[in-house]
């Protein structure tokens, strides 16, 4: 019987952190949709702040969805720089 518990505990255990790393690897591979993102939600992203997402909101209202990430870049103040820096974290879906 002792052996079954021990078996069944490491069982478990593969189980949870199987679980939990896919967790992790699930908030990793989320992406921030800026065609819909709220304005905290492109303030998350590194080096865009509460300004910036406001800019990239109204640029969005006014010239329609970003048919690619790319032209995020057309929003005043987001240049190569910075969206290099979040481009894997962007989609337009």
């Amino acid at each position: 019987m002792d052996v079954i518990r021990k078996v069944c505990f490491v069982f478990m255990f593969v189980a949870l952190v199987s679980f939990v790393s896919g967790l992790a690897s699930a908030e990793d591979n989320a992406k921030v949709n800026i065609n819909t993102a709220t304005i905290e939600e492109l303030a998350s992203l590194q080096g865009i702040g509460e300004k910036k997402a406001k800019s990239i909101v109204e640029h969005r209202e006014k010239a329609g969805s970003f048919a690619t990430i790319e032209d995020l870049m057309d929003v005043k103040g987001v240049g190569d720089k910075i969206f290099n820096k979040i481009k894997d974290q962007l989609a337009v879906e």
